[in-house]
């Protein structure tokens, strides 16, 4: 991975976007995208970034969603406390003591998630998992009226996880807040820079959707706006090479490249789409792996449903971590996705989409 890759991807990591408060991650891919990319939007707010090739179809797109899992402000207590509400999956053992920032009117806040204290606790409550209810933001705040008036913070503001981009002890080790789904943006802006210099037989629709935790709504209003042939979905896979998961709930492990998902919780990735890819990967020598998964769905849930369909499959880069304050992906895993997105798209003329689409 070359320095321009990873400086683009810790500014997308380190940047604030709850879902439905996209509008700093969208300025920060308009700003990475190749010259000469036409762009335009939804009206919910998602970002269509378009390469031109030596044909208008087949129509490809590669949506990444822009947000994050976040919160939002839901009270402020008399004593200057914040009560929030979760936008997106959160688990509430990963909660307590992280540092989160609130975006006011007045600004940027610095928060810590707090709860009562262990010792004040009974003897039933130190063994149990303090819920998100329980919980409160701490900003160094005297009284409602000091969070309103002086730090500018009202209910219905956006608040996010902070954590700073870094590596582990192995400097692959690319560890930051929002891999789910920073990562499939940068991965359309970086297959958007390699087609710059490669012909191809298609025109090439990176998006930048909007409100996938919350619903995978900027990929049903983003689908109107391309009016894709072929979909192929940019995310974050489970890696499942961590102590307590078992072989059958997942299979993904880091360094080992790009994860083809058979089956995920809102579709089934398209079987001719899905051989066309392992087909390019073989012929090109590039890693991939094969999983299922149940749990969850991604952006792929409506736009395979577009108009008359839309063959869709989701490749999802091996994260770590997903859905907490901060996770870890490996640089070769991204590289390798980004050589097969572009090896695929070369290969993706009308010809090639009539087979996919079992005309032939």
């Amino acid at each position: 991975m070359d320095q321009a890759t990873l400086d683009m991807l810790k500014e997308l990591t380190e940047v604030h976007g709850a879902p439905g408060f996209e509008e700093e991650v969208q300025s920060l891919i308009r700003k990475h995208l190749p010259p000469g990319t036409d762009v335009e939007y939804d009206r919910l707010g998602s970002i269509v970034c378009r390469k031109a090739g030596t044909a208008p179809a087949p129509r490809i797109m590669l949506p990444g969603h822009m947000d994050e899992i976040g919160f939002m402000v839901k009270l402020v207590t008399k004593e200057g406390f914040i009560k929030f509400a979760p936008l997106g999956g959160w688990s509430d053992q990963v909660l307590l003591s992280q540092r989160v920032v609130i975006h006011g009117r007045k600004g940027k806040v610095t928060g810590l998630v707090g709860s009562k204290p262990p010792h004040l606790m009974e003897a039933d409550e130190r063994n149990k998992v303090v819920k998100k209810d329980d919980m409160f933001i701490d900003v160094g705040a005297k009284s409602d009226k000091d969070v309103e008036r002086r730090l500018g913070i009202r209910i219905g503001d956006p608040i996010c996880p902070e954590s700073a981009f870094g590596t582990l002890g192995n400097a692959k080790f690319l560890v930051g807040k929002a891999w789910d789904d920073r990562v499939g943006c940068g991965l359309f802006i970086s297959v958007l820079r390699a087609l710059q210099k490669q012909p191809h037989p298609n025109s090439v629709y990176g998006v930048g959707t909007v409100q996938e935790e919350v619903g995978t709504r900027g990929a049903k209003t983003s689908a109107e706006v391309v009016n894709p042939d072929i979909c192929i979905v940019l995310e974050s896979g489970i890696a499942a090479d961590t102590p307590g998961i078992k072989p059958e709930d997942a299979q993904g492990k880091l360094g080992k490249g790009p994860i083809l998902y058979i089956l995920d919780g809102g579709m089934i990735g398209h079987r001719r789409l899905r051989d066309f890819v392992i087909d390019t990967a073989t012929k090109k020598k590039i890693p991939y792996q094969l999983s299922v998964l149940m749990g969850g769905a991604t952006d792929g849930r409506p736009i395979h449903l577009h108009a008359k369909g839309v063959p869709t499959l989701f490749l999802g880069v091996p994260a770590r971590y997903i859905h907490c304050h901060t996770g870890v992906i490996h640089a070769d895993d991204y590289d390798s996705t980004v050589k097969l997105l572009v090896e695929t798209i070369k290969r993706l003329d009308a010809k090639a989409l009539q087979g996919i689409l079992g005309r032939q």
